[in-house]
């Protein structure tokens, strides 16, 4: 398999969002589907389900996505491309990193970002760290290549629950 440069996707957000969740790059399902999260054993839908406290894997993408919205909590990836075999954070080669510090200045009400995965969160750190007043927090990758179970993964995840809008 070659290694093939892959571009995420558009940040799903608006200015009133209190929660930035971001991920690293969006796998080859994800990509294939035009969707965040698409792969059927990513947990990350099963997870903002519970921490939501509302119905949000039966719904359809595009409901799910308004759904965040309306609690305040925006969606992005912390490389906008890279070079990558298969969908492994593992096999990134030459990341380019997404815009944040301009997404975050957009964002007035803006109090937290969380990194879905080590990945995720040593781009972002590097980027953010120091460049806003957003609490930081790394969670456990909602990918299905972190073999946790569920329930230790949304212990976790729970750490969101208090910037929800």
């Amino acid at each position: 398999m070659t290694a093939i440069r892959r571009v995420g996707f558009a940040p799903v957000v608006d200015e009133g969002a209190r929660l930035l969740i971001l991920g690293s790059l969006p796998g080859d399902a994800s990509l294939d589907a035009g969707q965040y999260y698409a792969h059927p054993r990513n947990a990350f839908w099963r997870l903002m389900e519970a921490v939501l406290g509302a119905p949000l894997a039966a719904l359809p993408y595009e409901a799910r996505l308004a759904a965040l919205l309306a609690r305040r909590v925006g969606l992005w990836d912390v490389i906008a491309s890279a070079e990558r075999k298969g969908s492994l954070d593992a096999a990134i080669r030459t990341p380019e990193a997404a815009d944040l510090i301009a997404l975050t200045h957009r964002l007035p009400d803006l109090r937290a970002i969380a990194f879905n995965g080590g990945t995720a969160a040593r781009h972002g750190r590097r980027i953010l760290e120091g460049a806003t007043t957003a609490v930081l927090i790394d969670l456990p990758s909602s990918s299905p290549a972190h073999a946790r179970a569920f329930e230790e993964k949304l212990a976790h995840w729970r750490m969101l629950e208090p910037y929800l809008g």
